[in-house]
Formats: structure tokens, sequence, C-alpha cells
């Protein structure tokens, strides 16, 4: 069999968004995640590039995986017109990207409306921790060397992988890149240069090396920094419909100046693989703050460092067992500056050390059925300046036993996660410590199963997870605001879905994909802030809350062959959720009461739309994204409500070759239309901007 023979046979098993160059080869379907080597591999542990067709790039999603997931990778991932992580998840359905505004600002991930805390967030294979407030600013990751993006509802769809993995309600994995060499070329360097609205400047650089056939290394690095400056119009009515004010103004104290530096060392042995990873932020940036009250200007600050140092290793011992272990060692500092005296001066710092340790056991009993055994151990530790500061410490202990089992065309995946926590504090000055105790076993079983035995075209899956989240240091000792009688929010989750994947060889339609889940979620125990007194500044942590969330999520994909070197690959999400307050049933006044009504910030409807058309080295791609109408509050009451907003993307890239180097250019247009418009309240988003990228590889 020839190599174009080879390229075409892979292209039918494995969907393709390669756009390969040769006329006769099969439309790349789509490119949502590198395909794993082997089922249950962490998507942290992918052989070398030893390949006798290193030249072709797979790709592809296993259409039947048994949790519900999406992926974002390679050419699909760099056509989109984002900047950062969290620019490119709102691209997928049931997600609410929660946005300060502007390249500095803030931005976290809502998943199905369970609460920014109960997602967990993995860097390579191991979970970013912030025990202080449990937010990651999904904000600060470039693209730059991002190879996937990947959500889980639940948790990931393998059993071999640490206890932590199962410990979340919602679960995001960024896969850095891995390096890839072609032929006997032993070193890649990568260099891109931003620039555009907001006064950015974006210049990075990513350097691979080849060392030996089992040891490769990259080094990363990026550079930011932007005034943040830009126009909008603020427009508010009054109860009655008229217009209360209405201007345009410069937004201010948006700017960011951060750098990140990241080694990565990747190694393979006889029987395994491993890796070491060290990882710097640092980062200063203006808070913008919220437009009320007449005031355009905030002079709050903010400093980040982040640190950490992880490794991984994995052995296979037979080919029924293998394990892995892994460790992470992190160190984040942060101070927070408010000048303001007549709101309140602050002049905070936080200091949080994160100690983490994991070994996981794979065994398969039979063919056809295996099991996993998984052990963690984490320390974190908090410092702060503030007065009579508790310094919390916590120890968490988690255990899973996880198993799968696969009968004819019936996939049976489940686990059971023991989670037992001791935090141990000292009270202001006195030496008295105090210890509180939590123990949990939480269960989760997922199901798949193909209908028709003559087709894997239809999968039907569903899904159940119990699991909850301990309240942050915040939460439980912030200053004033704290209550360490918390106890953890609890959730429930049940899913249900339907698959359709097909491909053609010839044809103008390549490959249709279509995916629907509806899905039920209760949270209890919800750990929300009230007012304490009559000061602005006075608040406590209670466990009030309890929430019903039913949804239903739609994809649909599709890949055509429009003519020769012409590739158009379309998507569709669309989400429908209603997430209702049931605290108190007698809080029900038809107009101020908040039971049973929308809960803040969460749309009834939203979507996107996402096109790439593709020439030989041209190309262009659209985007759309809709966000329906929702309230800041749940009082659903016309002072509260929030208008629809949708943006209009479109970017064009172009890549030639220059004496053996790639260069290419690109130029992208967001929210072409310039329309104004709030993710959160009273922070008012960009209009139109502009980004140009240079980037040369050699």
């Amino acid at each position: 069999m020839n190599q174009r023979s080879i390229i075409i046979v892979l292209s039918v098993i494995f969907p393709l968004l390669t756009f390969a160059q040769e006329r006769d080869s099969v439309i790349p379907t789509h490119e949502h995640s590198l395909c794993a080597l082997d089922e249950n591999t962490p998507t942290f542990d992918y052989i070398d590039t030893v390949s006798t067709i290193s030249e072709v790039s797979v790709y592809g999603q296993r259409r039947d995986e048994i949790v519900p997931s999406q992926r974002l990778s390679g050419k699909r991932l760099e056509s989109l017109s984002s900047f950062s992580v969290a620019d490119a998840m709102r691209y997928f359905s049931g997600v609410q990207i929660k946005d300060y505004g502007g390249v500095g600002g803030l931005k976290t991930i809502d998943v199905r409306s369970m609460g920014t805390n109960h997602m967990g967030v993995f860097y390579d294979g191991i979970q970013l921790g912030n025990a202080q407030n449990g937010l990651v600013d999904l904000g600060r990751f470039s693209l730059d060397n991002i190879e996937e993006i990947a959500l889980y509802n639940g948790q990931k769809a393998q059993i071999f992988q640490p206890a932590r993995d199962f410990g979340t309600s919602g679960s995001v994995y960024i896969r850095t890149r891995r390096p890839k060499f072609e032929g006997d070329k032993n070193f890649n360097l990568r260099t891109t240069l931003r620039g555009g609205s907001f006064d950015l400047i974006n210049p990075s650089i990513v350097w691979e090396q080849r060392w030996n056939n089992r040891v490769t290394s990259s080094v990363s690095a990026d550079f930011t920094d932007a005034s943040g400056k830009y126009k909008f119009r603020y427009r508010r009515l009054l109860p009655s419909g008229e217009v209360a004010w209405d201007t345009t103004a410069v937004r201010q104290n948006g700017d960011i100046q951060s750098y990140r530096v990241e080694a990565t060392i990747f190694g393979n042995t006889s029987d395994g693989t491993w890796n070491a990873k060290a990882y710097y932020y640092d980062s200063e940036r203006g808070i913008p703050g919220a437009i009320v009250n007449n005031v355009w200007k905030h002079a709050q600050r903010q400093w980040d460092k982040n640190f950490f140092l992880q490794g991984y290793w994995s052995k296979y011992v037979s080919e029924k067992y293998r394990f892995q272990v892994s460790g992470k060692f992190a160190l984040d500092r942060m101070r927070y500056l408010n000048p303001d005296s007549a709101l309140m001066y602050q002049d905070n710092r936080f200091n949080q050390k994160e100690l983490y340790l994991s070994t996981a056991h794979y065994y398969e009993i039979l063919p056809n059925w295996q099991v996993n055994i998984s052990a963690d151990y984490q320390y974190n530790t908090l410092d702060a300046s503030l007065a009579n500061f508790p310094y919390p410490q916590r120890h968490t202990l988690l255990t899973a036993l996880a198993t799968q089992y696969e009968y004819n065309r019936l996939r049976v995946m489940a686990s059971l996660l023991g989670t037992h926590v001791w935090d141990r504090t000292t009270m202001g000055i006195s030496v008295d410590k105090l210890n509180k105790t939590t123990s949990r076993w939480t269960p989760a079983i997922y199901f798949s199963y193909k209908p028709f035995a003559d087709s894997d075209d239809i999968s039907l899956r569903a899904f159940y997870k119990s699991i909850f989240r301990l309240p942050t240091f915040n939460d439980l000792y912030y200053t004033e605001v704290g209550n360490s009688n918390l106890k953890p929010e609890n959730t429930h989750q049940w899913d249900l879905g339907l698959i359709y994947a097909h491909d053609w060889y010839s044809g103008l339609l390549r490959h249709l994909e279509l995916k629907a889940d509806g899905y039920f979620n209760l949270v209890d125990n919800k750990i929300v802030a009230i007012p304490k007194g009559s000061g602005q500044y006075r608040w406590k942590m209670m466990n009030v809350g309890k929430v019903h969330i039913a949804g239903f999520e739609a994809t649909a994909e599709a890949a055509l062959r429009l003519h020769r070197d012409w590739y158009l690959l379309m998507c569709l999400n669309y989400t429908y959720q209603s997430a209702t307050d049931h605290t108190d049933p007698t809080d029900n006044d038809p107009y101020y009461g908040t039971y049973g009504k929308q809960i803040a910030y969460v749309p009834w409807h939203s979507g996107s739309v996402a096109a790439n058309l593709n020439w030989k080295d041209f190309g262009v791609n659209y985007s759309f994204i809709y966000v329906g109408e929702r309230y800041h509050t749940s009082a659903n009451i016309r002072e509260n409500y929030e208008q629809p907003w949708y943006t209009h993307d479109i970017s064009a890239t172009y890549s030639l070759r220059y004496r053996g180097c790639k260069i290419t250019l690109g130029l992208e247009c967001n929210n072409m239309f310039n329309q104004q418009y709030d993710v959160i309240q009273n922070y008012p988003m960009p209009g139109r901007n502009w980004r140009g990228t240079l980037k040369l590889e050699f």
C-alpha cells in the first residue's frame, strides 16, 4: 500500500480536520481532539513522535465517548477569533463566561449553572487550585501554546486518572502542545506578534527541541501589555421607560501588563512515559470596576504571581497492569490595593501554598472489564495581611474506585469517590487550634449504548453523578465575612443524550454530526453572601441556597468539500436552561419574590455559530455568539432585566513559505457591528475592535 492510500485509509478511520492539499484525499471531517493512543491514557500522556508517516496529523473524537464532552483543538482552535482560553470556551454549549471587561478583566466559567466553584480546571492533567476563593482566571492562559481544550460534564471519559479528577461537577482540560518533528529535524521555533485595539502588544515565542529519541522539551513565553481603554455607550432607562442617561465614555483602569514563562520536558522509557513542567505567571492590572452612581473611573489595582512545578510518570508493568504517579507544588501570591479612602482603604496581601501527590493503579480483569484505584493527598495553606486572620490549613485525602465494563453494544463506567478533609486554623493571635473534619462518599455512573448492531452511527448515553464542593477559605474565614460553620454545597446531576455521526467518501457533504442532551441538576446548601447590619461592607456567608436546573443542549456539525481545495466546516450550538431558585417557598411575592424565578445571569436561550472556509493556504472564519435575556438578580422584575446581546466576529489568515520559514498573516475584526453590551451589569464590554497577527515558524 503506497503512502497516498495510507492517508486515505486513515482519513476514513479517523475523521479528519486536517486540510490536506491532495485533490483526491478525503475531506477533513472535524478536528475536535487529537486522538489518544489508548482510551485509558491520560490527556497528558502521549507517545512521542515516532512515526513512519510523520507528516500526517490524525484528528478526531471517539463517537462512543461515554461522558458528554466538547472539544476544540488544532486548526479549529486557531481559526476562532480568540485571545485566551476564556474567549475560546464561549463557543461551547451550556457555558456562561463571566467577563468583567477588557483584556485584563477577570474571566471565569460556569457550566450548566452549577456555579463557578464547581468547575475543575486541569492544566496538562493536574488541577489548577485556588483554595482562597475557588476561582481560576481563564483569561491568563494564552492560546499560543495550547493544543486542545476539552469540556466534560461530570468527569473525564476514562477511569485511569487521579482521584481528584472524579471530584468536580464539570471539568475543563487544557492541554499544551507536545513537540512534533518532521523527518530528521531536531528543533521547532515559532514566534508570534499580535497587536491591535486597546493598545495591545502581545509577542510570544515557543522553542521545541528533540534531544534524542526519548527526550524532547518545550519552552514558551509571552508578554502582554494593553491600556484596556475603549469607548462605550452607556444607556439606562427609568422604570417608566424614559431615558435616565445616554452617554459615551472611555473605559478606564482596565490596563494589564503580564508575562508568562513555561518549560516542559517530555520523556519516554521502554515501558512508560514521564514529563516535568515549570510555570510562572506575573501580572499587574487595573480593576475597572462597576459604573454606578456616576463614577466612571476606579483606582483599584491587583498584582498576581503564580508559580508551580508539576510532574507525571506512567509505567506499563504488564498488559493487564499499569500505574501512574503525579505531583505538584504551587505558590500563589496576590496583592489587592484600593487606595480610595472614600470607599474603604485596603492593601491586602495573600499567599497560598499547595502540595499535591497522586497515584493511580489500573488493572484489566477481563478484556472487557477494567478497574482503577486512585489515592491523592493535598495540602493547602493561606496567609493574609488581614487583622485577626486565622491562617487556615487544609489536608485533603481523596480515594477513588472506578470500573469500566463493556458488553456487546453497552458500555458502563462507575466510580465511588471518598473525600476526607481536615481544616486547622489559628484564631487571631491565640495559639488554640480549631479543627474541622468533613468526610463524604459520592458515586457516579455513566452508560453508553448503541441500539443498532449493524451501525455505529447512533448511540445513546446517560449519567448520574453526586458530588459536593467545600467552602473556600474566603467563605469560611475572611474577616467580617466568613462563616466557619458553613456546610459543603451538594449537587446531583442527571443527563440523557443522543449522538448521530456519519462520514461519506464522496460528494458535497463529507461529515455530519448531531448531538443532543437533556439534563437536570439539583444544588442545595448553596453558599451565598447576605447583608449583615446596615454597613455597605458588612456581609455574611450562609448556606441558604437551593437551585433546580433543567436544560437542553444541541450541537450540529457539518464538513463539506465544495470544490477541489475548497473546504467548509460549520458548527451550531444551542442551549436552553431553566435555573430557578427554590430556597424559600414563602419568598413568593409576585414582584420582589425570588422563589421559582430564574437565578442571576442565567439566560433561557443561548447559542453560537462558527464557520471556517479554507482554500489552500487561505482561510476565512466567521463566528456568532448569542446570549438571550436574563436578570441580574433572582427577583425577575423589569428593573433587573438584562437585554440579550450578540457579537459577530470575522477573521482571515494567509500562509506562505519563504526559505524554510512558514509565515502566517492574520487579521481579526471582533464585534464587527459594534454592539454595546454588558456580560455583568455595569461592566460595559468593548465595541468593535481589531487585532493583527504575524507568525513565523522555523
